[in-house]
């Protein structure tokens, strides 16, 4: 990751990372250089994501400054961001992520304080944006074998991509006749000969 990151650019429409930038940080020879290395990986990141793409990498920071340099080497690559602490006066549920946008300049997510699980309901789903339809009471399904049952089952099939001949009108129910089927041994001996 030191290195770059090898894609081709506008490949991805997001990143997320748990605990992988924070080892950038780190120099394990003496040829890596911390600085160097997270400004190559937030370089060649933001080459590889699409406009307006987010990356969002949850780390845990040493101290305020290696906080402070990975910033810095972010927004030096490009990137409009910041941090989002989650849970900032708890010791264990403390989690900072770092939130980088590419292209215009976006609001940034909200912090979890924990007052948000008090206020609400356990157990409640909310279905917003989920929209599906109702069959309708007086409309029914076409009987399985019937010639609607067989275009609709096209129709869905070639939805799903499942099937590539195009649905033609003219399709039956009916199995073909197949009038030169050998069915006996008899035939098949009278046919060989």
């Amino acid at each position: 990751m030191g290195t770059g990151v090898p894609f081709r650019p506008g490949t991805f429409d997001g990143a997320i990372s748990i605990s992988a930038i924070q080892w950038l940080c780190h120099a394990n020879a003496g040829d890596q250089n911390p600085k160097r290395r997270l400004h190559r990986f937030f370089q060649t990141l933001y080459g590889c994501l699409g406009r307006g793409t987010r990356a969002v990498f949850q780390f845990y920071p040493e101290n305020e400054q290696q906080s402070a340099l990975i910033m810095s080497q972010a927004t030096k690559a490009g990137f409009n961001g910041g941090l989002v602490i989650d849970y900032p006066n708890s010791v264990k549920a403390k989690k900072v992520y770092l939130v980088l946008m590419t292209g215009g300049i976006a609001q940034l997510p909200k912090a979890l304080t924990g007052e948000e699980e008090m206020m609400q309901h356990h157990g409640q789903i909310k279905n917003t944006g989920r929209g599906f339809t109702m069959p309708h009471k007086g409309e029914k399904k076409p009987q399985k074998g019937t010639k609607e049952w067989i275009q609709k089952k096209r129709e869905r099939m070639l939805k799903q991509g499942r099937l590539m001949t195009p649905i033609s009108h003219d399709e039956s129910a009916r199995a073909e006749n197949i009038r030169n089927c050998v069915t006996t041994w008899r035939h098949v001996s009278a046919c060989m000969t």
